[in-house]
């Protein structure tokens, strides 16, 4: 596996290229560089499988990299190594984008380069989504599967269920989404939207398509006729009891 890293910082290109020396023989660090122009010239010459990207790079953002590429020659994946606060994080999970914090902690680069390995997916929808999630007032979330990669607004949503280490999103259009995360992971995703509320250990609804409470079942009624569970302690929370 071939890699580059692009920082501005030499002594986090240098503390990275030994950790993953030390973590992942396996990865071919081919060079670093500390600007876009000098990594992209590099990545078009030795089409690597992974490049390690700094966002916060002089004159030109890291943000700008597939910029330089038409959509059909990327081939490479991006992990972003960042410094970013954690209004900023929240856009990179949005966007199902994979980041390593600074200082890099060895157990998140594991991690990152790991999850890269199992899906190894091209980033050109995640980057626009980053792009929209930090600097756009509506924010996004995108969902990869194998088949596609869907880009999808908070208001869309309808209810969302737990499926054992998956998650399924219901939308208003009528279509399912499959995210290949646990619904803990969801519920964290989408705290910054309070109209998205967990009602139950296997469901997430929208407040704003709740039409009735039935005392008989003990179910909300969804605005698409679907007929949700909800514990004791959320009816109090939403004002149902």
């Amino acid at each position: 596996m071939k890699a580059i890293i692009i920082d501005d910082e030499k002594r986090a290109r240098i503390l990275l290229r030994a950790m993953l020396e030390d973590y992942f023989p396996q990865i071919n660090v081919l060079g670093d560089f500390e600007d876009v122009p000098s990594g992209v010239e590099a990545i078009k010459k030795s089409n690597p499988d992974i490049v390690f990207l700094d966002i916060e790079l002089p004159g030109i953002s890291g943000l700008k990299i597939l910029d330089y590429f038409e959509n059909e020659k990327v081939n490479f994946s991006i992990i972003f190594v960042t410094a970013y606060n954690e209004y900023a994080i929240q856009a990179f999970r949005l966007s199902a984008i994979d980041y390593i914090l600074k200082p890099i902690n060895s157990e998140h680069l594991i991690t990152a380069v790991e999850q890269f390995e199992k899906i190894q997916h091209r980033q050109i929808s995640q980057l626009e989504a980053l792009k929209n999630n930090l600097y756009e007032t509506e924010k996004k979330i995108l969902i990869p599967s194998k088949e596609s990669v869907d880009y999808i607004s908070p208001n869309e949503i309808v209810y969302v269920q737990a499926d054992g280490s998956y998650t399924n999103f219901y939308l208003k259009n009528g279509k399912r989404l499959m995210l290949s995360k646990n619904l803990r992971y969801v519920e964290e995703l989408l705290a910054p939207f309070d109209f998205l509320a967990r009602v139950h250990k296997s469901f997430i609804v929208n407040r704003n398509e709740i039409r009735s409470f039935s005392r008989t079942n003990g179910k909300l009624m969804l605005s698409s006729e679907v007929e949700i569970a909800i514990t004791n302690e959320k009816l109090i929370e939403l004002g149902l009891k």
